[in-house]
C-alpha cells in the first residue's frame, strides 16, 4: 500500500518526463505525436489502476485511521518530512482525480487540441496530475504548498497556449489571482507551523484541545490568510472572477480537470487544514464563510440565469462556469456548518460536481466541435441545435448531465447539497442559528434558480425551436428559413456520439448514477474520518 500511494504521487512525474524523450523505434506507431499520445493514455491509466488498487486494499472498517502512511525526513533543519497518507477523506477525491485524468487523455487521444507539440501538452498534462494528487496524498503543511502550487504553471501553459480566444488574458489572470491567494496561504502555513513547532498535518490536528500550541489570536490570523489563499481556488465569491475567463478560453480537457479536480483542492484544504488545525479561529470565521458561501450559491445562479436568457449572447461554456461557483457555494456552506452532516455534505458534493461538471464541459466541448460555437443563441435560432432529433444520444446526455447538477433525487448531485442545507438548519454549537437558517434558505433558493436555468437551456439547446432570427443562430449555423428562400432548408447534420466520447464520457454518467443510488459508498468512508477530523483526532 505504501508504494501503491507512492506510486500514484510519482508516476506522473516520471512519465511527464519520459514524455519529452524520444520515442523507442519500436513505440513510434504511425508517427511521433500518436506515439506520445499514446504515452499520456498509459501512464495515466496505469496511475488509475494503482488508485483502484488502493481503494480495493484500503481498510474499509476503519476509514479515520490515516493509511499507506510513508513518513521520511526531508528538511530535517525545518522539521520538513515526505509524509503520505490517506483516509476516508482523501481517498475519494485520489480515485476522481486519476480517472477524470485519464479520461481527458483517452479523449486527447483521439481528439488533440489545436496548439503546440503534442509532446509538450502531455507533459503538462502529467505534471498536473502529479500535483493534484499530491496534494490529496500528502500530509505535511510544506509539501501541500509545494504540490498546491505545482499545477498553476500546468493548467497556464494549457490556457494560454491550447486554449480559445482571449487565452493569454484568462491564463493570466487565473495564475495572477490564485499566486496572490497562494502568497498569503504561506504566510498562514509558516505561522502554523513555527508557533506549533510542527508542520505535520496529524500531529496538529490530534493537538487543538485547550493545550494547543495555538492561540486563539494565532489561528485567528492562520484561517484568515490559510482561507483567503485556499477561497480563491475553491473559488469562493468575490474571490471568483478569474473562473469563468479560465473555463471559456481553456480547451476541453483543460476545463473538465480545472472544475473537477482544481476546484476541489481549496475546499479539501479547508477540511484537512483550517477546520481540525485551528478550530477556534474558524469558529470565528464560519458565519462570514457561510454568508460568502451563500451568496454565492444565489449569484452564481443568477448570472446563469442571465446567460441563458434569450439574446443575452450568453456562452454555454461560461454559463457552466458560473454554475461552478453556485455549486462550490454548496461545498464552502457545508464546511462552514463545523458539523458531520454539513461536512459530509460538502465532501459527498465536491465528489458530485467533479463527475457531473467534468461531463458537461466534454459535452460542451464536443457541441463546440461540431457546430463551432457555444452561442446560445447562435445555437437556439430559428433551426435550434435540436440535439433530440439530430444527436438523440449527444442529446440525451447533455440533458442528463444537466439534471443531474440541478441536484435531481437519485442522482449524485442531490445528495450533497441537501446534507449541507441539513447541516446549516442545526449548526455547531456556538454558531448563530437564525444566520444559519438564512443560509439555508438562500441556497434553497438557488436550487430553484439552478433548475430554471438548466431547463431553460436544455429546452433550447436539446429541444431547438422556433426562435426570432435577429439573434443570428440560424445564419450562423449556416442555414436560412424559409422566408428566405421561399422553402425550409434542411437543418446541417451533425454526428451523434463516437466510440472514444461513449469511453471517455459514460463512466462519468454511470458514477453519477451509482453514488445517486448508493450514497452509502461514499458516506461510509467520509462520516468517520469527519467525526474523527471534528473531535480532535480522538
Amino acid at each position: 500500500m505504501q508504494l501503491l500511494l507512492a506510486a500514484v504521487v510519482v508516476l506522473p512525474l516520471l512519465g511527464a518526463v519520459a514524455a519529452l524523450l524520444p520515442a523507442p523505434p519500436g513505440l513510434k506507431g504511425r508517427d511521433p505525436d500518436q506515439a506520445v499520445l499514446r504515452h499520456g493514455v498509459t501512464v495515466t491509466g496505469v496511475v488509475l489502476a494503482a488508485a483502484v488498487a488502493l481503494a480495493v486494499g484500503f481498510d474499509h472498517d476503519h476509514p479515520a485511521r490515516m493509511q499507506a502512511t510513508t513518513d521520511i525526513s526531508w528538511i530535517q533543519a525545518l522539521g520538513v518530512r515526505i509524509h503520505l497518507g490517506i483516509d476516508g477523506i482523501s481517498l475519494p477525491l485520489l480515485v476522481m482525480t486519476a480517472l477524470l485524468t485519464f479520461l481527458c487523455a483517452l479523449y486527447s487521444y483521439f481528439h488533440l487540441p489545436a496548439g503546440p507539440s503534442p509532446k509538450a501538452f502531455v507533459a503538462l498534462l502529467l505534471v498536473l496530475e502529479a500535483g493534484t494528487l499530491a496534494t490529496f496524498a500528502v500530509l505535511d503543511l510544506v509539501l501541500f504548498f509545494l504540490a498546491f502550487e505545482m499545477v498553476l504553471i500546468p493548467m497556464y501553459f494549457l490556457i494560454a497556449r491550447w486554449g480559445g480566444a482571449q487565452r493569454t488574458y484568462a491564463a493570466w489572470k487565473f495564475i495572477l489571482y490564485t499566486l496572490l491567494g497562494s502568497v498569503v496561504m504561506l504566510l498562514g502555513l509558516l505561522l502554523v507551523g513555527l508557533k506549533s513547532g510542527t508542520f505535520d498535518m496529524v500531529a496538529l490536528a490530534t493537538d487543538n484541545g485547550p493545550n494547543s500550541q495555538l492561540s486563539h489570536t494565532v489561528q485567528l490570523l492562520a484561517v484568515l490568510a490559510i482561507g483567503i489563499g485556499l477561497a480563491v481556488k475553491a473559488p469562493m465569491w468575490p474571490l471568483h472572477s478569474w473562473l469563468p475567463d479560465a473555463h471559456t478560453a481553456a480547451p476541453t480537457v483543460g476545463s473538465v480537470l480545472l472544475a473537477g479536480v482544481l476546484l476541489k483542492m481549496g475546499t479539501y484544504g479547508f477540511v484537512r487544514i483550517a477546520l481540525p488545525i485551528a478550530p477556534d479561529g474558524m469558529h470565528t470565521f464560519a458565519p462570514y464563510l457561510a454568508a460568502f458561501a451563500a451568496v454565492g450559491i444565489v449569484y452564481g445562479s443568477l448570472a446563469c440565469l442571465a446567460l441563458a436568457r434569450r439574446g443575452a449572447k450568453g456562452d454555454l461554456k461560461r454559463l457552466i462556469a458560473y454554475s461552478s461557483v453556485g455549486h462550490m457555494g454548496f461545498v464552502l456552506l457545508g464546511i462552514a456548518t463545523m458539523t458531520p452532516t454539513g461536512v459530509n455534505g460538502a465532501l459527498f458534493a465536491n465528489i458530485a460536481h467533479g463527475l457531473i461538471t467534468g461531463l458537461l464541459f466534454f459535452l460542451v466541448g464536443a457541441l463546440k466541435d461540431r457546430y463551432g460555437t457555444t452561442d446560445l443563441d447562435q445555437l437556439a435560432g430559428r433551426t435550434g441545435a435540436a440535439l433530440y432529433g439530430r444527436a438523440p444520444r449527444f442529446g440525451g446526455l447533455l440533458a442528463f448531465g444537466a439534471i443531474a447538477s440541478l441536484g435531481l433525487p437519485g442522482l449524485a448531485g442531490f445528495w450533497g447539497e441537501m446534507l449541507a442545507m441539513f447541516g446549516a438548519f442545526e449548526p455547531a454549537a456556538g454558531l448563530s442559528r437564525p444566520a444559519f437558517l438564512t443560509f439555508m434558505a438562500l441556497a434553497g433558493l438557488g436550487t430553484l434558480l439552478t433548475a430554471a436555468y438548466l431547463l431553460i437551456v436544455v429546452r433550447r439547446v436539446c429541444m431547438g425551436g422556433k426562435e426570432p432570427a435577429e439573434d443570428g443562430g440560424a445564419e450562423a449555423l449556416g442555414t436560412a428559413g424559409p422566408e428566405e428562400h421561399g422553402a425550409t432548408r434542411t437543418a446541417p447534420v451533425i454526428p451523434d456520439l463516437a466510440r472514444y466520447e461513449y469511453a471517455a464520457w459514460s463512466p462519468l454518467a454511470v458514477l453519477t448514477v451509482l453514488a445517486g443510488l448508493w450514497p452509502a459508498a461514499l458516506l461510509g468512508l467520509t462520516d468517520p474520518a469527519v467525526q474523527q477530523l471534528l473531535g480532535g483526532g480522538k
